[in-house]
């Protein structure tokens, strides 16, 4: 078991904190974005950035070639419908998609949008990071988390029609 801080500070116990999420034992802050047979799609709060969704498997495995085709071709088709909600109804026009297979969790794509206060850090990869840390310091206050939450109601509406 790992000891989990979640975004509004409480902590949790859990074996893997996706599957925790993907089977409904842990609500994600704002609730779920959109859910597939394969996939789970939520906001990750932790980085209070509207539009930054984590879409993850539901089943548990770490690397892309392990999905099912059936499941390859759910992961792209919902890739793209949630990016051309992020374009449509939250105006983002650039993305850094990111996914490791070195990581505690199981596989799992983060939708990062680039915002203009994100050129700070610079324009390449390398300042995703200092970005993220910056919202997660600096952005964590109850007007920024609200547009957050009203990003996540917009994305869901969008992505349920």
């Amino acid at each position: 078991m790992r000891t989990i801080t979640l975004a509004n500070g409480e902590t949790v116990e859990v074996e893997c904190l996706s599957c925790a999420l993907v089977n409904g034992l842990i609500e994600p802050e704002g609730g779920v974005v959109m859910e597939t047979e394969h996939f789970h799609a939520h906001q990750d709060v932790a980085y209070p950035i509207p539009g930054l969704i984590i879409l993850a498997s539901k089943r548990h495995l770490k690397s892309l070639d392990e999905l099912t085709e059936e499941e390859r071709i759910d992961y792209i088709t919902v890739l793209a419908e949630i990016r051309k909600a992020q374009r449509n109804v939250l105006g983002i026009e650039s993305v850094y998609y990111f996914y490791n297979e070195d990581t505690t969790h199981h596989f799992h794509t983060w939708m990062v949008p680039r915002y203009d206060w994100m050129y700070a850090f610079g324009r390449s990869v390398e300042s995703v990071r200092p970005a993220l840390l910056h919202a997660r310091n600096e952005m964590n206050d109850e007007a920024n988390l609200k547009s957050v939450r009203q990003a996540i109601s917009a994305l869901t509406e969008e992505l349920e029609r």
